[in-house]
């Protein structure tokens, strides 16, 4: 296929640098809905050139946009089909006051979302303590972005919930992804590896997502477990 052409040859990379996964989605993504810099259709035709199996669309929302945003993400599913993605509607719900994330979550499900992100606790940026807390409780919620220094009863209560925590390549979030696994680890809870992209230069190759898994310090084999994550096991809750 032409999108191979190019790519880095993992033959040339060490063996810890090989990806060992076969399939390829990102959860965190946003586009020109939001704060990124592509239309929803073009992420989409750069992951297919990339080899991804699964993009999840996850533009900034609180009570301004939630509906819009997944009105307008979920028009662009027969464009996903075309480039044979699956496509994964869904919405980042971002600095939303704590006591109001269930119900954004909840009501983001009931207007069709796939998927709930929720913006959580970076090391970089004011995000209102207690985000955590809240979206590691509901049971709306699927993935809690860049968690920062997660408490470790709010990791438990990820695993019992459901919610993944995420490891991300972003700049700045990434700073804490090592903490993120090693709590993570010792709670059993389950880690997916994300871009959080918001140009056309964010979306990882399979190489690199292979790289950020390793070096958050995840094993091999539990790199090879979280690149390759059951996306409907995820979201059946």
């Amino acid at each position: 296929m032409g999108w191979e052409q190019g790519r880095p040859d993992p033959e040339g990379c060490p063996r810890s640098c090989r990806p060992e996964v076969t399939t390829m989605y990102d959860l965190h993504t946003h586009t020109s809905l939001s704060d990124g810099e592509l239309l929803p259709t073009e992420l989409l035709r750069r992951a297919a050139v990339l080899g991804y199996d699964t993009l999840a669309i996850t533009d900034h929302a609180d009570a301004s946009n939630l509906a819009h945003l997944v009105e307008a993400v979920g028009r662009c599913r027969e464009s996903a089909r075309c480039y044979c993605v699956d496509l994964l509607v869904g919405v980042e719900l971002t600095h939303v006051p704590p006591p109001l994330i269930p119900a954004f979550a909840r009501e983001a499900k009931r207007l069709g979302a796939d998927i709930v992100v929720v913006h959580g606790e970076t090391v970089v940026e004011p995000v209102t303590p207690g985000t955590n807390h809240a979206a590691c409780t509901c049971e709306y919620v699927d993935v809690l972005a860049h968690p920062g220094l997660i408490a470790v009863e709010d990791v438990r209560a990820a695993r019992e919930h459901g919610v993944a925590l995420e490891i991300t390549s972003r700049a700045g979030h990434n700073r804490t992804n090592g903490y993120v696994v090693r709590v993570g680890r010792e709670a059993g809870c389950r880690l997916v590896v994300d871009s959080d992209t918001h140009a056309p230069s964010d979306l990882m190759s399979k190489e690199t997502r292979w790289v950020v898994a390793l070096g958050a310090g995840l094993t091999e084999a539990e790199s090879r477990e979280a690149l390759s994550l059951d996306i409907n096991r995820l979201l059946q809750k």
